[in-house]
Formats: C-alpha cells, sequence, structure tokens
C-alpha cells in the first residue's frame, strides 16, 4: 500500500476532510470546535492537552533493512518492530473513519534542489494551522505528491502491552515507508521536529548535505552567519541583528554553496516575553498566529507572559513572514562565520575564542552550556550540560558523522571562521563572578563579522587550547582572557581544569565513533601555576 493509497482511504473515510484551509478558514473552525479562544492581540490560543512539550522517551524509529546499521540506536533513538508499526498504523486509519480532519499540503526546505513534500493529517483544527505556519507553504493552485506523511491522531491512545509502546503517546518515524505516526499527544513540535529528524537522517547520508539545529543571517555584503547554541545562551537574541537579514532562526541544511532554511516559521518561546526583550516576536503575535498553554490575566483575554501555571513551555507558532528583516527566499551562501554560543556559568570559557577545524568539530559534538542555580528545583550550584550538535533529541545518526561533515566543509574552505562565544560569567562563576554585559558580546560578533578580528594577535588557552583575541574593537581588553578577570587565580585554574574533566567524562561516549584528529582536540588539564 503507497502513501496516497493511504490518503485516499483516509480521505474516502473520513466524516469530513477539510483539504488545505486557509489560516483564517483554520482559526473559525478551531473556535467553532472550541479548541481555543482569540486573544486580546488577535492570535488563536489554544491548550495542547496532557503534553505541553515533546516527550523523548516516547519517540521511536522503525528497525529494519534501512535503519538496522545506519541509525544511531541507544538513549536517543529506540528501536521499533517493522510489524508493530504496521498494526498500530492499521489502528489510527481505523480511528481516523467518521472523523473530521484537517488535510494539509506543505513541504521542507527552502532550497528548490531540496524540496521535500508532505502531506499533514490532524484531528484538529489548531494543530493543522501550526503546519501551515511552521512547514513551507506550497504556491496556489500547487497540488504536490507527497513524499512523506504525517498522521497525528492526539485523542488515539495507545495499549502499550499490545502496541509496543512505551506507553499511550507515541511519535514513530518509519523511514522505508516515509510516514511519521503521531498519537496520544496533541503537542504540535512533535510534527516539527519529526520532519526534523527525517532531514538529520536523509540530507547528511544521501546529499552530503549538513543538516543543523541553529539559527542564520545574512550582512548586507551576502555574507551568511550560523549561530548555534542551547536554550538560555542568546541565540536568538543575537541572531536577530537590524543590520542582517534572517534566514531562519531554528532549523537549517548547508550543502557545498548555500544554507538555507528548513522551515516556513518561528516556534518562538513565550515566556516572560516583553515587547522591550524580544520586539520581533512580540510583533509577530497577531491574527494567524498560534499561541499554545498560555493563560490570561483575570477577566480577560490579554496573556500573561510571566504565567507557567501549566508550563514553562508556552509558545507561539507563527510564519516567517511575521516578522521584518527577513531573506527571501530563506537561503544564503555558504557561510562565512559560524558561531557556538555558551553560557558557561563556571567563568572558564573565553568570551570569544577562534576554533581550529578540529576543535570546532569537538565543540560541536561537545554542544556545552551550563544551567545556573534557580533555573530548576533541584539546582543549588552551576551545572554543565551537554546536547550532542547542539540538537542531541533529533539525531538519528551517530554525533560523529555531523561534526566529520562539518570538518570537511571547513577544510574545504580556510576562509570559513568558526568562534566559541561564552555569553555567560566573568571575573568568577556564578554567585562570585558577573554575567557577560550583552553589549560586549554584540560588540564581539560584530567585529568577528566585519572581519575585525582577522588580522591581530591571539593567545592560547592553557587548558582548551582555543585562541584568545589580544583586542578587540569597543571591549575591554581586560576581559578577553578570563584568567585574568579572577582574583583568585589558582581557583581558575582548578575550576578550569575541573570543566576540562567534564567535556573529557562526557565524550567518552562518543570517541568509538569520533576520529584521532577530534579526540585530540580535547581540552588537557595543566598544573596549577
Amino acid at each position: 500500500m503507497t502513501n496516497q493509497d493511504i490518503l485516499n482511504g483516509i480521505l474516502n473515510n473520513a466524516g469530513h476532510a477539510n483539504v488545505n484551509l486557509t489560516p483564517d478558514e483554520l482559526v473559525h473552525k478551531a473556535l467553532e470546535r472550541k479548541e481555543g479562544v482569540i486573544t486580546s492581540r488577535g492570535a488563536l490560543a489554544a491548550d495542547t492537552g496532557e503534553f505541553t512539550g515533546r516527550s523523548p522517551k516516547d519517540k521511536f524509529t522503525v528497525c529494519d533493512e534501512k535503519t538496522e546499521n545506519t541509525v544511531w540506536w541507544g538513549n536517543v533513538n529506540f528501536k521499533f518492530e517493522p510489524a508493530k508499526f504496521d498494526a498500530l498504523l492499521n489502528k489510527v486509519l481505523e480511528h481516523y473513519k467518521g472523523k473530521e480532519l484537517f488535510v494539509r499540503d506543505a513541504y521542507a526546505c527552502a532550497h528548490p534542489e531540496y524540496r521535500l513534500n508532505i502531506k499533514v493529517v490532524t484531528e484538529s483544527a489548531y494543530q493543522n494551522l501550526f503546519a501551515n505556519n511552521l512547514f513551507l507553504r506550497p504556491a496556489a493552485g500547487e497540488n504536490p505528491e507527497a513524499e512523506w506523511l504525517i498522521l497525528a491522531a492526539p485523542t488515539f491512545k495507545a495499549n502499550a502491552a499490545e502496541d509496543g509502546t512505551r506507553q499511550h503517546n507515541f511519535s514513530i518515524i518509519n523511514f522505508t515507508k516515509k510516514i511519521i505516526l503521531i498519537g496520544g499527544s496533541g503537542y504540535t513540535g512533535e510534527l516539527k521536529k519529526g520532519i526534523f529528524t527525517v532531514l538529520n537522517y536523509i540530507l547528511p547520508q544521501e546529499r552530503k548535505t549538513l543538516s543543523m539545529h541553529c539559527s542564520a543571517n545574512i550582512g548586507e555584503k551576502g555574507d551568511t552567519a550560523i549561530f548555534f547554541g542551547l536554550s538560555g545562551t542568546g541565540k536568538t537574541t543575537l541572531s536577530a541583528d537590524p543590520n542582517r537579514k534572517l534566514i531562519g532562526d531554528d532549523e537549517h541544511g548547508w550543502n557545498d554553496d548555500s544554507v538555507f532554511n528548513f522551515e516556513g516559521g518561528c516556534y518562538a518561546k513565550c515566556i516572560d516575553l516583553t515587547e522591550e526583550k524580544e520586539p520581533q516576536i512580540w510583533n509577530a503575535i497577531k491574527h494567524g498566529a498560534l499561541e499554545e498553554n498560555v493563560r490570561f490575566f483575570a477577566g480577560s483575554n490579554k496573556v500573561n507572559y510571566e504565567d507557567v501555571s501549566v508550563t514553562e513551555n508556552t509558545r507561539v507558532a507563527y510564519p516567517i513572514d511575521f516578522i521584518d528583516n527577513i531573506a527571501v527566499p530563506s537561503v544564503g551562501k555558504a557561510p562565512k562565520n559560524i558561531f557556538f554560543l555558551t553560557c558557561d556559568a563556571y567563568g572558564v570559557l573565553p568570551p570569544i575564542s577562534k576554533l581550529t577545524v578540529e576543535q570546532a568539530m569537538y565543540h560541536f559534538i561537545s554542544g556545552y552550556t551550563s544551567k545556573v542555580a534557580g533555573t530548576e528545583a533541584g539546582i543549588t550550584e552551576p551545572q554543565s550540560t551537554f546536547s550532542a550538535c547542539f540538537g542531541q533529541a533529533f539525531l538519528p545518526l551517530h554525533p560523529a558523522k555531523y561534526a566529520e561533515l562539518l570538518g570537511a566543509k571547513l577544510s574545504a574552505n580556510s576562509d570559513i571562521n568558526v568562534w566559541l562565544v561564552n555569553t555567560g560569567w566573568s571575573g568568577g562563576g556564578y554567585g562570585v563572578g558577573n554575567r557577560m554585559k550583552l553589549s560586549f558580546t554584540r560588540a564581539m560578533l560584530t567585529a568577528a563579522l566585519n572581519g575585525e578580528l582577522d588580522n591581530i594577535e591571539y593567545t592560547s588557552h592553557p587548558v582548551f587550547g582555543v585562541l584568545m583575541p589580544n583586542s578587540c574593537p569597543n571591549v575591554p581588553q581586560e576581559i578577553l582572557h578570563p584568567r585574568n578577570t579572577w582574583a583568585d587565580k589558582a581557583a581558575y585554574d582548578a575550576t578550569a581544569n575541573a570543566l576540562a574533566e567534564k567535556f573529557n567524562e562526557n565524550f567518552k561516549k562518543f570517541e568509538e565513533g569520533s576520529s584521532e584528529a577530534i579526540r585530540n582536540a580535547a581540552p588537557q588539564a595543566v598544573q596549577a601555576q
């Protein structure tokens, strides 16, 4: 049975199939079905139900002849039996019968040579609005044949013992049948990250294209910059530059000569959102946008962005053209500068440093940042956090595969600069030192982007080996070398060695699949001076 056969069966057996409704029509349907309400700023606000975020332990990949020896099986990618998938698919198709459904044509990848056509089937109008906003939208009159199906059935609950799932919810990718099957969860992010995982499997293997969890923008001279960083590192803030056009804020591909957005929209966090802090996101919240799991000020439809009574993961999904200063189409040249953003709460890493190819590969696999006391229950001191390739949860291949592809691209073009940027602490760790000023970080990024750090003197960091600039326009010289900012130099040395050990301990699980060049780029503890 082909995917077109499956789709025809869904359309023929549905109580009513709404195909490619406009955003206005979807909002009307959502209100009619009591899926949400309109906020004071015109957006649709909907609740995603039991799940207000992704459920990584319930994300599976069908293990078959195609995937058995290619997927990085373990704590990220969990195996699912082909026969169990077929049985569960049939159950979901039976569940769809007689229901009002929403069907949408969409695609991923803004570069036309990489276009991946998708059919999205959802039970709810708000999920279909999300699909419209986050995926790329075919031109009017287009009716592309879908290569991939996303079938979302949030009201279907699996029987774990019978169906092979962990519990009643699931998200399963079948790379052979090209189907993403989602059940038991109304959280829309499962749709978006399902396709991202698909592209993370296809592009590096079949197209020698690096898939990346990053933001990207273009300067006035056409130079592309890429920003990697985990939550809290400043990725969204620093890539939103009024002097540069945004290619995209989350998922991109890098082929031989270009960087292109996978998506057609943005899925932004709303926690503590203000117009002053995030004007682009704030102004994008209007009719056609979808807000998720937010709460209102009493007696009103005005959203209280400080209210996290449902979840801290409140979100808004909107088309990319809801924000100003975007690149059209969402494609740029190969990058000139790459930034790895980290919030180092230990105050060890330099505010900006240049990486060799091997160091770039090592730090890419490491994907380091840190959480600070007070950000989560139970955290009383800084905690190091590592997420391979800055998106470990979405990597179907071994992280070294992506790092090797990054290294090959860097080696082929010596003009590309890779920078490690610490947006965290200076002069001591959290509780002792101070958070790096945003104005200084922006000045360092601007200097890197303008080439002002190309022909200056550098000093190698004694533990991490990265090159620290000895000067930078509009930045005090004394903060550029972190050890100099600590009153207690011995304490700095001990902390640097301790952080190096955390890096090395984390990297042990990647050593087997990594080259000697990557392993040799690890930090080296030094004797106290």
